[in-house]
């Protein structure tokens, strides 16, 4: 971990981060039945995606990795920074404090993006089709009665 450019991010984390992956942001939505769109369009034939639905999955997507991206960059920056700041000796208790805060208030843009998504995306699907998603990825028959909200 010394060696690492950005002490707190190891290169999958920041390859991840410019990349726009969720790295397990979406988790509680994935998990409780509300699918994103990227695994959507991975399952479309499967799920009997309509043309409709395909093209509004793929602008949700495109939009989702765009946002994703920029928050990433900018999580990036902030890391970078608080690590110069205790290399250089120039960080003090506020200084920490603003920069903790900035960083945690990225994560959690980014963390809102991915789990925007998935409550898009779950509009955009028959109840059926959910249902359908949920035991193409495994999941437990309870999440198979998440409605719309």
């Amino acid at each position: 971990m010394q060696s690492r450019e950005i002490k707190a991010l190891s290169p999958e984390q920041v390859a991840d981060l410019r990349e726009g992956r969720g790295m397990g942001a979406s988790l509680p939505a994935e998990l409780n039945g509300v699918p994103g769109p990227l695994h959507v369009l991975q399952l479309a034939q499967q799920l009997e995606v309509t043309p409709p639905q395909r093209d509004a999955l793929e602008r949700l997507t495109a939009e989702m990795k765009v946002q994703a991206q920029h928050l990433g960059a900018q999580l990036i920056v902030a890391e970078e920074t608080l690590d110069r700041a205790f290399r250089t000796r120039s960080i003090d208790e506020r200084g920490v404090q603003e920069a903790t805060r900035h960083i945690a208030s990225l994560q959690g843009q980014l963390r809102a993006v991915h789990l925007v998504a998935h409550l898009k995306t779950r509009g955009l699907l028959s109840d059926e089709q959910v249902a359908a998603y949920n035991r193409a990825r495994g999941y437990a028959a309870s999440t198979e009665s998440v409605h719309r909200h």
